[in-house]
């Protein structure tokens, strides 16, 4: 710690630390991972080093290239086989964590200890996630199973703005998803009460919490509180949480681990000094801070030391070393050795979301501290939920577009309710239930879901206002930079000149759009919804979507997942048309979801019964948005079909060229427009009927179509085996270009003055982590 005693050196710690992050956020935007070559690099540097002090940040940077490089390696060679994607493997391991309920029964993670490929032992990655419909199963953490499955490596959707599901499970070291198969039956190998004794408890605690609040819609949040297993809290709630921007109360989070600790550390230091000699041994702040550490990592424990409580732990230890060491250490140099240690602990915490706001909230706070008279502590607590608000505005447009104009109000409400009273009563609940009789512990329980409701009625209130929440576009990339040297300014001491000017700084954040298509342009976006459609037609002033993906759950569907973050970081304000082909799940699955985040203002349907003021499409549909034409092709008014063929067909045509989207017309339907509209089908742009099926694309529709390029929107993997290999050779004889949704991602094609241009997100935005 003597290193932090000179002026120089105090400095150079948060250098260091900033070094170290900086390589490291290097390696996380390559497309594939650095050679470990560049290590010989840190010989030289730090010989160099001992003549000049700056290539003792060239040094450091190097080793955060090294070591991120290094673990991600050690990640990537853990992976799945390709052979083994899709055969029957049988497995044995251990339940590894809570299982998460799904509608049709759950998931878990799982360690795995043997694998074979019928008779022959496999090898395959330590930790897989695996979806078990089974309602009778009732699996504890630390129980030993074998199970039939099949397994695929991590694949997610890939679209602009959208959540990167492949870097997720990559950060959590998870390198294999599946399913068991029903035509073996899994088998209990052993139950021991010693094996995963940490998460046996706290799947016991949640159990013991539920048991008590069987009737209270508390239960999931008390859970939550005591645990980390946020599996209980309903939609609402979430929607309730994001909009007054308490979410990051909601879990055993850092911020929870932190206050907790400081409770803690302010109870037994007062507690320490009353009887006079305890101090005489051991001095009141030091007894404090053992004390303490050992409540954050009990704590840390209740969330069965997730990732996030990781973090929080190491910044803990970091301040109450501190203190146990008798170093008076500034904040700024903490704050910057917690931040070095986190990454050498764990390189890929860059990978969350949580990191990033957590170190960010307390930088802002450190900063907006500085140089400020004392004041009344009401008044100090106020201005630092603001501060916090407009510190973080950047990043949380960056990563949310949006964030929470009552935020500030709840937040001052609802952390020292939930911080000074509901965790600590639900901590002493969980202490309880193991010290005393139940009923005890189910009073406190009740009790923290009591105080828990009658704040929730508070947010309620806050969550319904008209402009609770912000939500926009995502910023450009240059306005980032600009609008934290605004916050920066805007956030100097009092006395500091024309802190108003930081305002200025703010504004690019919200007044610069993303780019779009000019007047006679097409933007075509087929999205990445996996074994669906969502295609997003832009022109200069308007927009159409066409389809909207499935719905997989009550929680997850391809309109939250995919269409409504991609235009929002797109820049897309208003839904012009919906246009929905037919009901397929596959296809009509999202529209709930996207209706909800942008009604639209007209909806056109095959099925318009199953939407909201929707009409019936029907050939001969035509209007026209920005120089751009748009025609429905089918169904005929008067027809027999039904089912796929009743479907919406749409022409969409310009001067830069023309798109044909014909959602899942199969043969006969073809034929149909073939005779209806003979030679008018022609389209530089074709997205395959029916996914590529060997039902549709027939030869005389590829042949009238002529397209240059086709898009099957297919997904990874697909039980169907979409698109059939017959389908592909037809279009590959006919020299077309085909590109798939699970290879290239979200599939953009321009049409303007410049001809046609195509990107693939997989491509343009690869990063080393994506499955190929």
């Amino acid at each position: 710690m003597a290193f932090f005693q000179h002026p120089v050196r105090r400095t150079a710690i948060v250098l260091h630390a900033l070094a170290f992050l900086a390589g490291i956020m290097l390696v996380q935007q390559l497309p594939s991972l650095p050679s470990l070559w560049w290590a010989v690099l840190i010989v030289p540097l730090t010989a160099l080093a001992a003549w000049r002090r700056v290539f003792v940040i060239s040094s450091i940077f190097v080793a955060g290239v090294v070591w991120v490089t290094l673990q991600a390696g050690l990640i990537l060679q853990d992976s799945l086989p390709q052979e083994l994607e899709g055969t029957d493997l049988w497995v044995e391991g251990t339940i590894a964590d809570l299982p998460k309920d799904l509608e049709r029964g759950f998931s878990t993670e799982f360690d795995v200890a043997r694998t074979k490929l019928g008779d022959e032992p496999v090898k395959i990655p330590r930790r897989i996630r695996l979806n078990i419909n089974d309602y009778e199963l009732h699996p504890r953490i630390g129980d030993e199973w074998g199970f039939l499955v099949r397994l695929k490596r991590p694949h997610g959707f890939q679209n602009p703005g959208g959540f990167d599901y492949e870097g997720h499970l990559f950060s959590e070291r998870i390198r294999a998803t599946g399913y068991v198969r029903a035509e073996q039956a899994p088998r209990l190998i052993a139950s021991n009460l010693y094996s995963y004794p940490l998460g046996r408890f706290r799947q016991w605690l949640g159990e013991r919490i539920h048991a008590a609040l069987a009737q209270s819609p508390m239960a999931g949040l008390i859970t939550a509180f005591a645990n980390g297993d946020q599996g209980g809290i309903s939609d609402a709630q979430w929607e309730v949480l994001r909009r007054t921007g308490t979410t990051h109360l909601i879990a055993i989070s850092g911020m929870n681990i932190g206050l907790v600790a400081g409770i803690v550390y302010f109870l037994v230091r007062w507690l320490w000094a009353i009887p006079g000699y305890p101090v005489l041994r051991l001095p009141a702040q030091k007894a404090a801070a053992v004390v303490a550490l050992a409540a954050a990592v009990f704590y840390s424990a209740l969330a069965g030391f997730a990732i996030p409580t990781q973090r929080a732990m190491i910044m803990l230890a970091v301040v109450l070393g501190a203190i146990l060491l008798n170093r008076a250490v500034r904040p700024p140099q903490l704050l910057a050795t917690a931040l070095l240690l986190v990454l050498i602990y764990d390189p890929l915490a860059v990978m969350s979301t949580g990191f990033w706001l957590s170190f960010a909230s307390v930088a802002v706070i450190l900063f907006s501290v500085q140089g400020r008279v004392r004041e009344a502590k009401w008044k100090q607590w106020g201005r630092l939920q603001w501060v916090v608000a407009i510190g973080l505005l950047p990043l949380l447009l960056l990563l949310f577009q949006q964030t929470s104009l009552s935020g500030p109000f709840a937040n001052m409400l609802a952390i020292p309710v939930i911080e000074s009273l509901v965790i600590p009563v639900t901590l002493l609940g969980a202490l309880c239930v193991v010290l005393l009789p139940h009923i005890i512990s189910s009073l406190l329980f009740q009790f923290a879901a009591w105080v828990m409701g009658l704040l929730w009625k508070a947010l309620e209130y806050l969550s319904g206002l008209e402009y609770s929440l912000w939500v926009q576009h995502a910023p450009v990339s240059w306005a980032l930079p600009v609008g934290l040297i605004g916050i920066v300014w805007l956030l100097m001491p009092r006395g500091w000149p024309a802190r108003w000017v930081g305002m200025v700084g703010l504004l690019p954040l919200f007044l610069l759009r993303p780019p779009g298509p000019s007047a006679g342009e097409i933007w075509l976006t087929l999205l990445d919804v996996g074994q669906g459609l969502a295609a997003v037609v832009r022109t200069h002033q308007h927009t159409l979507i066409f389809d909207t993906g499935a719905r997989f759950s009550t929680r997850f569907d391809a309109g939250r997942a995919a269409l409504v973050p991609y235009l929002r970081a797109t820049g897309v304000d208003d839904l012009d048309v919906l246009l929905v082909s037919h009901g397929d799940n596959d296809h009509i699955g999202g529209a709930q979801s996207l209706l909800a985040a942008f009604p639209a203002k007209h909806i056109l349907s095959g099925v318009p019964e199953r939407l909201p003021d929707a009409e019936q499409c029907h050939a001969g549909q035509t209007w026209r948005w920005d120089d751009v034409d748009f025609t429905i092709l089918n169904p005929p008014e008067e027809t027999s079909f039904r089912g796929n063929n009743a479907g919406c067909v749409l022409l969409v045509t310009s001067r830069h060229g023309t798109v044909l989207l014909p959602a899942d017309i199969e043969t006969e339907a073809e034929q149909s427009l073939l005779e209806a509209w003979s030679g008018g089908l022609h389209a530089d742009v074709l997205v395959a009927p029916h996914h590529g099926s060997k039902t549709s694309s027939t030869e005389a529709f590829i042949d009238a179509v002529q397209p240059q390029l086709t898009l099957l929107p297919t997904g990874y993997r697909n039980r169907y085996k979409h698109p059939h290999p017959t389908v592909v050779e037809r279009y590959r004889q006919r020299g077309i270009r085909l590109l798939d949704s699970p290879a290239s991602g979200a599939i953009t094609v321009k049409m303007g003055t410049r001809g046609m241009k195509v990107s693939r997100y997989r491509q343009d935005a690869k990063r080393y982590w994506f499955t190929p």
